[in-house]
Formats: C-alpha cells, sequence, structure tokens
C-alpha cells in the first residue's frame, strides 16, 4: 500500500492514519481524492461531463478540493485538482469548477460539518433505481448498509444550477449516509473521502441487486431487527473505510501517475 510520507498508518488495516500535519493530511485527502476517481472510471461511474468527488480542506474548512469540469475521471491527477471557496471561487489549481457541483456539494458541506467527502455521479443502476421514486429495500446482507441511513430526494426539477437547489437537497440528505435523487441518480457522504467513495459503489451495487431481482418476481425482505443489526454493524465509518483500502491498494499499483 502506498502511504504519503508524514502520516502514520495504523498497525490496524481498518484504521485511517493519523497526521503530523495540517500539509500531510491535505495531501493525503488529494491522493484518496485522485485514486476515487481512477476507481469510479474503471467501474464504468464516468458519464460525459456529470459527475463529482470533493473533499473539504482540512485547513480552510469551508473550501473543498473537486475534480475540474471536463477532464475524463480516468486521467484525474493529484496536480489536476482544484480547490473552491465557498463563494465557488478557485483559489487553488487550474481549471473550471462544475456548476452543478458546486451547487450541490457546497451546500452539503456546509449543511454537515461532520462530512469530509461527498460523491455523486450518473451511474447507470443509480440513475435507473432513482426513476422509481423509491428507497430501496433491505433484500441483501450488503443493502442493509443503508438500511434507514438513506433518504429520497423527491423533487426533480431539472439540472442542479442553484444553491437554493443544493440546499433542499442536502435538507433532504439530512443525517443520512446517502441519497436517491428522484430521476437523478445517487449521492453518498462519508467521514473521509475513502468511506464516501465505497459507500457509493455500494450504493450503486445495492441498486443494480434490486432492479434485478424485482426484473424476475418479488424480493424477500429481512426482518426489521435483523435488517437493523447488520446496518450497525456493517454500516460503520470505520468498516467501511477499511472497504476501499482493498480498490486503493489496485489502483495505486496499477496506475501510479495519479500522485503526480
Amino acid at each position: 500500500m502506498v502511504q504519503t510520507s508524514l502520516v502514520r498508518p495504523s498497525s490496524n488495516p481498518f484504521q485511517p492514519p493519523t497526521f503530523v500535519s495540517i500539509e500531510s493530511e491535505r495531501r493525503h485527502r488529494q491522493e484518496r481524492l485522485a485514486a476515487a476517481f481512477r476507481v469510479f472510471a474503471r467501474l464504468g461511474f464516468a458519464q460525459g461531463l456529470a459527475g463529482h468527488i470533493t473533499a473539504r480542506d482540512p485547513e480552510l474548512t469551508d473550501h473543498f478540493w473537486v475534480n475540474p469540469f471536463g477532464i475524463h475521471f480516468s486521467r484525474i491527477r493529484v496536480s489536476d485538482l482544484i480547490l473552491v471557496n465557498s463563494e465557488g471561487q478557485v483559489v487553488q489549481g487550474e481549471g473550471k469548477v462544475s456548476q452543478a457541483a458546486f451547487a450541490i456539494h457546497s451546500q452539503i458541506h456546509e449543511a454537515r460539518p461532520d462530512v469530509i467527502a461527498a460523491a455523486h455521479a450518473h451511474s447507470f443502476y443509480g440513475k435507473t433505481w432513482s426513476t422509481l421514486g423509491r428507497l430501496l429495500d433491505p433484500i441483501t446482507q450488503d443493502s442493509c448498509a443503508f438500511y434507514q441511513d438513506h433518504a429520497l430526494f423527491d423533487d426533480f426539477t431539472g439540472i442542479v444550477l442553484e444553491t437554493s437547489e443544493g440546499k433542499r437537497i442536502a435538507q433532504g440528505l439530512g443525517k443520512n449516509k446517502a441519497a436517491i435523487l428522484r430521476n437523478h441518480g445517487i449521492l453518498t457522504v462519508g467521514h473521509s473521502v475513502d468511506e464516501a467513495a465505497w459507500w457509493y459503489i455500494r450504493l450503486e451495487d445495492t441498486a443494480k441487486a434490486q432492479l434485478l431481482a424485482e426484473a424476475v418476481g418479488k424480493p424477500i425482505l429481512i426482518d426489521h431487527d435483523i435488517a437493523l443489526e447488520i446496518q450497525q454493524r456493517g454500516g460503520t465509518h470505520k468498516a467501511d473505510w477499511g472497504g476501499f483500502q482493498y480498490l486503493w491498494d489496485e489502483i495505486t499499483h496499477d496506475q501510479p501517475d495519479l500522485f503526480d
């Protein structure tokens, strides 16, 4: 596993590292963000100009790092990331910020101080499920991670270009880790880039599983008590930070240029 200097890795592979400085923590978030974009590209989540993952800056906490508009996820490097302030201005890096990215993510980061990262894309199964205007059901062990911990934003009004719409999405998300944006797609948040990205991958997979199951029959729901217990055990911040580490190892081994 690649580790940035000035980062103290934990002896537990499912425990996030600690940092000796703000600079090392910033670099760590940037590296994880670039890696997350590469992973999303590999999984087929890059859909034209749509999609963005953001990471709150550890020092300027009302600023966030994001992908510049128009660069394919598969090509993003650490040096490509841009830092955007609360007014939507690029204060570090080169490139433009997506208007939709700022409208949505700025309001989520403002409403949820606990959120370090947020992920949104127009991946196939997520956007297909969103057309049904329903929450996902606890039909598999994996889907229970989102049991009573995802929301439905049931008011599609077109492309999100204004912060007022982003504010409504943030309100709809509430305290949950994920949201289904009706007729739009899916969105996840986390206490780290790793967590937000892993939740997104799991939510897309959960949508796929339910779409396929309902295409051939009526899925059997997992009982409330069991689903809730699984959610409380397998839906934790540390567990899903750990889930992303396997993807981190793979993508950084295969595509080390992301660190440039």
